[in-house]
């Protein structure tokens, strides 16, 4: 051998060493990127192969399938049936199998399939880091935990349990479970804090870990968890509901290998996601090919009001279909509305899953032919630094985005799978609450009040009232009164519907509902809200179809209205309205607010008082049934001065008889009027579009169709910047208590000069 083949040989064999060296000692197991960035199927396994080749008999395939679907819907219901957290018992979780290498395969019928669709992504860390890991393994009778999205999920108040199942040695699949459990120990009891200003604030970051073996949790595990919550009965009571939920799936899977045999199993698990993925691509292709472009605002970080710019093209050119969410605000390094790519792609799973084509089966192939495009760093596609706690209020208007585009595709396809709609509702409005309660326990969590969002006006009728969340297929508003016996706080108004609280149409959109809470029978007690749309609206209509009122909160201070139900009860007024216009408590305190509050310390009788809001409307106002504006009117809908204002409708008030003729007469006259505000479409670009936006306003994302310049503020005492979006910088709010100190102090100083020249 020659010096030079010997110096070669070593200086492989080192690197050899090198490269092992490495490998056993990662510094830090961060998310992986290539599995974080992939919502495809993965190849097939060898085991799928043989039993693809084998297994053709169509019907043992539906057997198999119905037994599995059969498994996961009696698993979610006792799940739901055991289970503590409020999110438990309303709806709230999902389950879910899972194929060996982690893919979505089965899902219950109910639930939030969000979860599911984001699950994917842990299981698929485990399978690739810990199997082989010698510290770790993945052995038979495992449980693993998990809620960090960025690991794959929605944000920390989800915490999953992941079990593998085997079958005589051999890992067959892999069976999930989720809740939204509501107390994490965050800056914020109730596990969404829009407080957060780093990641190190928003309470547990469970990356996935074991947690259980041989079918036990891990003591020690269970009690750092529970001393890192609020409410430690919860956090131990609903690891062991989902540890045997997960072990129930597992005995209904052993049930259908021992009758239909492993192969049929491995066989229909692979199938049904790889027919449901071609189904997905042969509906795309009898949809028109074109554009959709949309643009729904964010109007607040949760901390301060601002405009931020969501907006999506939606392409679609043969089989494939592309929302392109590049242009979108930049994300935040200090406010937790930040979106992971992931979460945003499940959400969007959701919608398809849900809205789009609901009968087809409940798994990840569905949405894996879709592609999903952003700019990094952007509040779509946030970094790991980033805080996420909040992320329903940026990718929340990332899916009323995209409904509103698919129902402009939807709308000339011949073959429709549900009714083409308007945009959901869309905001998580209820009251979180924490502190201690009558029975001496702290406590944090939320009311289902979030689960009763109205539904988008449909096609051919009006939405549904209050019918159920964007995320979540047959979840539950709770009882109130259940809620008083745990909690130390009284909906004095609960799901009341509201005149004018709609979004008008020809056909108009589904009702939310009013909500007047207060605290009573604790010695520390608060609320806080978080949702977007207290100015300017988030969830628009469709063709012609108005869009959902803004709903502000409103708060009654220094007052203890138990005591005036005593001594002068004439004097409460059930209605945020009336309470708020005819301010009936003398020496009260009246406000409103953004509904992005912080949390709140209450006062015993003090009023907090929030709107559930309502779906889109669709259609042109001047097309609806006179017959059903009269209808409306009667069931307390709609106001006298909406019917005659918006939909210009004439009658007889005392009688509601409907003059037709006249009804007539006053719409054609609107007509004319249009034409008369109308303008050409030069002029009418000449007269709004500017070149940037308000030198004043603060905004933040692109403006005009120039995608690739990002704007951002001003805001305080901070001044806009422009950045390219390849090139995208963080932004960094000032906390409002310093903006707020810096006002006070400028006032001051303002004052002192004028006192010193009087």
């Amino acid at each position: 051998m020659g010096d030079n083949e010997a110096v070669q040989s070593y200086t492989e064999k080192e690197k050899s060493v090198v490269d092992q060296f490495l490998a056993d000692n990662v510094l830090f197991l961060g998310p992986d990127p290539e599995i974080m960035n992939t919502h495809d199927l993965s190849v097939r396994t060898a085991a799928e192969e043989r039993a693809l080749a084998t297994c053709t008999d169509a019907a043992m395939h539906a057997l198999v399938r119905d037994r599995l679907q059969a498994g996961a819907n009696e698993s979610f219901e006792m799940l739901e049936q055991m289970g503590a957290a409020p999110g438990a018992k309303w709806g709230d979780l999902i389950t879910g199998v899972f194929t060996a290498a982690g893919d979505l395969a089965v899902s219950s019928a109910g639930g939030v399939l969000i979860f599911s669709a984001v699950v994917h992504h842990p299981i698929k860390y485990i399978v690739k880091y810990w199997t082989n890991d010698p510290t770790v393994g993945v052995r038979e009778g495992d449980g693993f935990i998990h809620n960090d999205a960025r690991y794959g999920n929605i944000h920390n108040t989800d915490q999953s349990m992941m079990m593998p199942v085997f079958w005589k040695g051999e890992l067959v699949c892999w069976v999930s479970t989720t809740v939204h459990e509501g107390e994490n120990g965050a800056i914020e009891p109730g596990g969404m804090p829009s407080l957060a200003e780093s990641v190190y604030e928003e309470g547990l970051k469970m990356s996935p870990f074991k947690c259980a073996s041989n079918y036990e949790l891990k003591k020690d595990l269970v009690t750092f968890l529970q001393n890192s919550v609020r409410e430690p009965k919860l956090q131990f009571e609903d690891m062991k509901t989902k540890l045997f939920t997960c072990r129930r799936m597992e005995q209904r899977i052993h049930g259908c290998i021992q009758e239909f045999g492993l192969d049929y199993v491995l066989a229909s698990l692979r199938k049904g996601l790889e027919d449901a993925k071609a189904e997905t691509q042969r509906r795309l292709r009898e949809w028109p090919d074109g554009k959709v472009r949309s643009i729904v605002m964010a109007d607040s970080t949760l901390r301060e009001n601002a405009l931020i710019k969501i907006q999506c093209e939606v392409s679609k050119i043969g089989s494939e279909l592309i929302c392109d969410f590049r242009g979108s605000s930049p994300e935040f390094a200090n406010r937790a509305n930040n979106t992971l790519l992931s979460s945003l792609k499940g959400m969007l799973a959701q919608l398809f899953l849900a809205f789009v084509w609901p009968d087809m089966p409940r798994n990840q192939a569905v949405f894996a032919p879709i592609k999903v495009i952003t700019d990094p760093k952007s509040a779509l596609h946030s970094s790991y630094t980033t805080p996420n706690a909040q992320s329903m209020m940026t990718f929340f208007p990332s899916f009323s985005c995209v409904q509103l585009a698919v129902a402009k595709f939807v709308y000339s396809t011949p073959t429709k799978h549900s009714k083409v709609l308007a945009p959901w509702h869309n905001m998580i409005r209820t009251f979180i609450w924490g502190g201690i309660t009558q029975h001496n326990e702290m406590v944090g969590n939320l009311c289902a009040d979030l689960n009763g969002m109205g539904g988008g006006a449909r096609a051919d009728r009006d939405g549904e009232h209050a019918i159920a969340p964007i995320f979540a297929a047959m979840s539950d508003l709770g009882e109130q009164e259940l809620n008083e016996e745990e909690v130390p706080f009284i909906q004095i108004v609960s799901k009341k519907v509201m005149a004018d609280n709609v979004a008008f149409g020809k056909f108009r959109g589904g009702q939310g509902y009013e909500m007047i809470a207060s605290s009573i029978g604790s010695p520390l007690w608060g609320f806080m809200t978080t949702c977007i749309g207290s100015k300017v609206g988030c969830v628009p209509g469709v063709f012609g179809g108005y869009g959902a009122p803004t709903y502000p909160l409103c708060k009654v201070k220094d007052v203890d209205v138990f005591e005036i139900m005593k001594t002068d009860p004439d004097a409460f007024q059930f209605s945020i309205v009336d309470i708020m216009n005819k301010k009936p408590f003398k020496g009260a305190t009246y406000t409103t607010h953004h509904t992005g509050l912080q949390f709140e310390l209450a006062k015993r009788g003090e009023l907090y008082m929030i709107t559930q809001g309502a779906g889109g409307g669709y259609g042109d106002i001047l097309d609806r049934d006179p017959d059903l504006v009269i209808n409306d009117i009667e069931e307390g809908l709609l106001s006298h001065e909406a019917a005659l204002r918006v939909y210009k409708v004439v009658y007889n008030p005392d009688t509601l008889v409907l003059d037709r003729e006249a009804t007539q007469k006053a719409r054609t006259a609107e007509r004319e009027a249009r034409k008369k505000r109308g303008l050409p479409y030069k002029e009418f670009v000449k007269k709004w579009v500017k070149d940037e936006p308000p030198a004043d306003l603060p905004y933040y994302g692109s403006w005009g169709s120039d995608r690739n310049k990002i704007y951002a503020g001003p805001f305080a005492n901070l001044p806009r910047i422009t950045m390219t979006a390849d090139e995208i910088q963080p932004v960094f709010m000032p906390n409002p208590r310093d903006v707020e100190i810096a006002q006070l102090k400028a006032r001051i100083k303002e004052l002192e000069e004028k006192g010193s020249k009087a």
